[in-house]
Parts: structure tokens; C-alpha cells; sequence
């Protein structure tokens, strides 16, 4: 069941799972899809030992619109209300592709409020490499083409078997039933927002040595390689992170196979856990 608050004047939807006893863990979906966090709110690795915070940002699903162009700082700092209002002073924070950016500027905006970073298959930052330039000119632009000509459906199955590979939709049905349809919903947001937002953010190698916390980057061994290429970016540049591998993968990754991933964060927090209040 989703709950509803004001933030900042924008209503957001939410919901709590897990144990109200538990360290928080706050899911900030992809841009792509409000759903997009779902499959790991059932995972009993994560709901047996955790309390989980996943919500709808500004723009996606029945959540309200931000005021102006959104940017990754004001979906940061939309998190850090959203969790204060609901009493969380300090979580675990999982961002998956385009979130990614949004937990990371979290963590430069308010590091008191960040004990660990959960980076997965990051839509940026990126190398200016042959296969980044090669995604945009076969994925991005002819998805954007087909967003500006009227057909959503279109370009959400462009971006997504960009993404996921061309046979992606059973896996899609099969791991988040109605995320198809709930993309082709959000398009708007996706294309129009999201997107220039992402290109917009900067992100260095001198912000990245300003992100203390314990940090895991995630990547599926069947992804794109640019993804790769990020996230060992990430990896090299982050003060203190690691890798987490995950064998056969794509960039579905929870999606795909959400008590692998729920495994490897739930072990990422057990290593690094939140110590109890003085």
C-alpha cells in the first residue's frame, strides 16, 4: 500500500517495508519506471533484518511535479526531506542508473544523512569512450526520436533493449510485471526531465574523493560494457569502494534476479553497519 507526504510542497508516494526495527535502507528507483525498486521490497534478506523506504520521485507515477526543470540536486535534497519527515536520520542509500547520480549528490549534500552508497550500473558519470558514443548514437537518439514523434511505447522498447539486451521483455514480465507499461506512463518524465538532467550533473574525480562512505558498485556481467567501464570508474575514484560482480546479469539486475542482488547488499550492510544512537 502506498502512503502519501508533502515535501517541499510536492506530494510523494512511499511505502515502509521490513522491520520497524531495522537499520533503513532508502531505494531511489530509476528514472525510468516509479516501480523500479519493487523487487527487493520482498526479499526476505533484506525485509527480515532492514527497514525499507522506497518512493516515487517528483514527476513519476502519482507523485506530484517539481516546480521548474528538476535536477539531480533537487531530487537529492526531495530524499533527504522525505527522510527526515519520516524520522530517518542516517540510512544505507541504493541508487540503480539514473538514481545513481541522485544518491550520489545525496551524499555531497548532506553526508550525515548517507552511511553507505549502493551504486548500481551507474548512468554516470561516464568516459568519453567508443562504446558511450556508440549507446547514444543507436539507443538514445533514436529513442528520442520516436519520444518526440507521439510514440512513447516505441521509445521506451528502444531504451530498453539498449539497455537490456533485445530479448529483455520476458525477463521484464517475468521479474516486474507492468514496468513496461508503468515506463511508457512516466515517459514523459523520463525523456523530457530525467534525461537532461543526467547530462546536465557533474560529477569529478575531486567530488568523488569527497564521498567517504563505504561505497558498493553492482554490475551484471551480461551488461553493456559501458557499464562496466563506469562503475571500475566509479571504483578508482571513490575513497573507499568495491566491486560486486554479479554473474549473467544485464542491467535488469533486481529485476533479473532479485535475491542475488538482495544478497550481495544485505552483506554490503552487515559489514558496514549503523552504529546505535549515543
Amino acid at each position: 500500500m502506498l502512503n502519501r507526504i508533502s515535501v517541499n510542497g510536492t506530494e510523494l508516494e512511499y511505502r515502509l517495508r521490513g522491520t520497524g526495527a531495522g537499520e533503513p535502507v532508502v531505494l531511489i528507483h530509476w528514472g525510468v519506471a516509479a516501480t523500479w525498486a519493487e523487487p527487493l521490497l520482498d526479499q526476505p534478506a533484506l525485509t527480515s533484518r532492514y527497514r525499507l523506504l522506497s518512493y516515487h520521485r517528483a514527476g513519476f507515477a502519482g507523485s506530484g511535479r517539481l516546480a521548474g526543470p528538476p535536477t539531480m540536486a533537487a531530487h537529492a535534497a526531495h530524499c533527504h526531506q522525505l527522510m527526515r519527515q519520516l524520522g530517518i536520520t542516517r540510512a544505507h542509500i541504493v541508487g540503480h542508473s539514473s538514481s545513481v547520480p541522485v544518491a550520489l549528490q545525496l551524499a555531497l549534500d548532506a553526508p550525515e544523512a548517507v552511511h553507505t552508497l549502493t551504486l548500481m550500473e551507474a548512468a554516470r558519470p561516464a568516459p568519453p569512450t567508443d562504446a558511450e558514443r556508440q549507446f547514444g548514437t543507436d539507443v538514445v537518439l533514436p529513442a528520442l526520436q520516436r519520444y518526440r514523434a507521439g510514440d512513447k511505447a516505441a521509445a521506451v522498447d528502444i531504451f530498453f533493449r539498449g539497455v537490456f539486451g533485445p530479448g529483455y521483455r520476458a525477463a521484464l514480465h517475468r521479474g516486474l510485471p507492468g514496468a513496461f507499461e508503468q515506463a511508457v506512463a512516466d515517459a514523459d518524465a523520463f525523456f523530457t526531465q530525467e534525461m537532461p538532467a543526467i547530462q546536465q550533473w557533474q560529477f569529478t574525480a575531486d567530488d568523488a574523493h569527497r564521498v567517504q562512505q563505504p561505497s558498493l558498485a553492482v554490475l551484471g556481467s551480461a551488461s553493456p560494457v559501458m557499464f562496466a567501464e563506469r562503475q571500475k570508474q566509479l571504483v578508482r575514484w571513490l575513497p573507499d569502494a568495491e566491486l560486486l560482480d554479479l554473474p549473467g546479469l544485464t542491467h535488469l539486475l533486481h529485476g533479473q534476479d532479485p535475491a542475488a542482488v538482495a544478497d550481495g547488499l544485505a552483506g554490503f550492510f552487515a559489514r558496514h553497519p549503523i552504529p546505535e544512537p549515543l
